[in-house]
This record gives C-alpha cells, sequence and structure tokens, in this order.
C-alpha cells in the first residue's frame, strides 16, 4: 500500500538504538494532513488524492484556494500536494492522515527544497579546486579557469561549470528509514540527512525502489 504525507523539517539530532548504535536522524512533523480532494480514472484519468497541511489566517488565502477548500469542508490550509496512491479510493475527502500511516523500519523517499545559498562562485558551487599560488598566476585564484581551445570550437560548450545561482532546487533523497514513529507528537524520525532548511515542507512518501 502507498503512503504519503506532508511535513515540516524540524532539525536534527541523535536517537541510540536497542543495541547502544547512535543514529543521526532527522525530526519532521508528519500531519495531521486532511484530503481535500480526490483524483479518479472516471473524472481526471487517473487516480490520486490531495492533501492540505498547517492551518493558517483565512486572509492568507486568496478566495480560489478558500472555495477549494470550503469546498472540501476543510480548515483554511497553507499547503497542498497531491500524492499518486494505491489506495486513493479508500480515502474519502475529509479524512485525516497522520504520521501513524508509517511504522518505524519503513523505508520512504524525501522531498524538499535545498537551502539557497545565493549567487556562488565555482568553488562553492561546483567543489572545483583554486588556481596556483604561484606567480603569473594570478591575480584571481577562484576563478573558473580554461573555458575551453581559442579558435575551435570558438565557444564555451554546454555544461561548462560556472558561477550562478546555487540551491533552491527541489531534491529527492531515496530509501531513507524511518526510525521512530511518535504518533503523540505527530513527529516521524527519519534516519540521515533531507533536504531543506528548519521549518521546509517536506513531502513524505514510500520508497519507490526499494
Amino acid at each position: 500500500m502507498n503512503k504519503a504525507i506532508i511535513g515540516k523539517k524540524l532539525g536534527m539530532t541523535q536517537v541510540f538504538l536497542a543495541d547502544g548504535t547512535m543514529v543521526p536522524v532527522t525530526v519532521v512533523q508528519a500531519g495531521p494532513c486532511t484530503v481535500v480532494q480526490k483524483k479518479t480514472v472516471e473524472n481526471d484519468g487517473y487516480s490520486a488524492v490531495q492533501l492540505g497541511f498547517e492551518e493558517v489566517a483565512e486572509r492568507k488565502l486568496n478566495k480560489p484556494e478558500l472555495g477549494h477548500l470550503k469546498k472540501a469542508n476543510a480548515a483554511n490550509l497553507k499547503y497542498l500536494h497531491e500524492f499518486k496512491l494505491d489506495n486513493a479510493d479508500s480515502l474519502e475527502v475529509g479524512a485525516q492522515v497522520t504520521c501513524d500511516v508509517f511504522s518505524a523500519g519503513d523505508f520512504v523517499d524525501v522531498t524538499g527544497v535545498t537551502k539557497g545559498h545565493g549567487f556562488s562562485g565555482v568553488i562553492k558551487r561546483w567543489n572545483q579546486h583554486r588556481l596556483k599560488e604561484t606567480h603569473g598566476v594570478g591575480p584571481v585564484h577562484r576563478e573558473v579557469g580554461s573555458m575551453g581551445s581559442i579558435s575551435t570550437p570558438s565557444r564555451v560548450l554546454p555544461g561548462k561549470n560556472l558561477p550562478g545561482q546555487y540551491g533552491v532546487e527541489q531534491v529527492t533523497v531515496l530509501n531513507l528509514s524511518v526510525v521512530k514513529v511518535d504518533a503523540e507528537k505527530g513527529v516521524l524520525l527519519i534516519k540521515g540527512a533531507i533536504p531543506g532548511a528548519k521549518n521546509s515542507i517536506v513531502y513524505v512518501r514510500n520508497a519507490v525502489k526499494k
């Protein structure tokens, strides 16, 4: 059965297993999410559910969003995301999805938006080396370096590592294991690091390649 939920990255900590092994984990506030809309094969050509997460003030939503949520008889939810699930037919509009859909030992894929680093040079962005700090090399030692040959092909080839915007990209980390599920606090402890800064929104679903 497919499982998915919207969550918020709270930060990282560590836990100790029964055998004393220390495991670094990311704490994710997972849900509760409300089923806002159902997509069916008959009406939309595919089966999916749209989940909503985190209540906000009414003034922070526009009229189309308010009308969409009112139709589902849902609260004013800030984040909406659609998941294709095998069991979408069993979820009704208005149903609550909580973190206990997952259990310890599950493998999940986590999608988030990476931290932004602004306009960055090639050393930070692509992990390139500096030029030699010797006579005749300067005055800049952190520059791109050679851009290619002169007359042939007389252009910079595609794929050249250059300075530019670094970060703020959607990234999915595959096959992370759920170490613990705390249903009382509504959090998942996921082994390892996941994309995004603290308090950023992440999408957790069961691993597709495991």
